[in-house]
């Protein structure tokens, strides 16, 4: 893959940049009016207590807050459109025909672990950590900060729940290959641990395992992807050689 590639690639992207800030503004006009309705289903979901403010302007600022990552959320599918669209040439150059095949697997792994973070991973890590107070410990939980906790987990989930995918385009690139991912599997499982420590709520091992096994999960898929794709290109060289 060469450096003018990912350049042209680049370009490709920041002509969609447009149409993406457009979309997620228009959402979070259509979404700021019923902002207050989502944070109470937020809080009711996930925490079960309420929030405070600790200056005047908090509440306008986390339901603005809230607002923008809901948007940015509901605009998932038209950026990775974008980014699909830029980034196509270079694996259709490599073979790769299954645009909407792609695309469609992207959402899907993405709003899995959004998703799966919302329901389980979160509310448990969140209780696991208010256990902790006491009579002499009240925890005063801040709306703003609380509406970034929860953004970041969510998006880091649905994240690294594009593992398998991204293991396959990058078998397409032949940036990794099968006998590379099983050599080193006891490294990405280290890895994967590390991940879960980093976007989990909370440290503990029942919460790390909410993410650190369907993420080693998606890492075998992804090899198995990974051998399929070799397999079709074996298969295609021996079919052109035999012309």
């Amino acid at each position: 893959m060469k450096r003018e590639e990912i350049f042209r690639a680049l370009s490709r992207l920041r002509k969609g940049l447009l149409q993406i800030g457009v979309v997620i503004l228009l959402c979070g006009i259509v979404l700021f009016p019923v902002s207050k309705e989502l944070l109470t289903y937020l809080c009711q979901r996930t925490l079960q207590t309420n929030l405070v403010g600790y200056s005047v302007p908090e509440a306008f600022f986390s339901l603005l807050k809230l607002t923008l990552f809901t948007s940015l959320f509901c605009s998932i599918p038209l950026i990775f459109y974008h980014l699909w669209k830029a980034f196509a040439p270079l694996f259709r150059s490599k073979g790769m025909n299954s645009a909407g095949g792609i695309l469609f697997a992207s959402l899907f792994l993405f709003y899995l672990g959004a998703f799966f973070c919302f329901f389980v991973a979160l509310p448990n890590g969140v209780q696991f950590l208010l256990g902790y107070q006491s009579a002499n410990i009240k925890p005063m939980i801040s709306a703003a900060r609380y509406v970034s906790f929860c953004a970041v987990f969510i998006f880091g989930f649905g994240l690294t729940f594009e593992l398998p995918l991204i293991l396959a385009l990058l078998s397409y690139l032949r940036v990794v290959n099968a006998a590379f991912l099983t050599r080193n599997r006891k490294y990405a499982i280290l890895l994967i641990a590390v991940i879960s420590a980093v976007v989990t709520p909370t440290p503990d091992v029942f919460n790390m395992s909410l993410m650190g096994v369907p993420m080693y999960f998606l890492f075998e898929i992804g090899v198995i992807l990974v051998k399929v794709i070799e397999g079709k290109r074996a298969r295609d060289q021996v079919s052109l050689s035999q012309k």
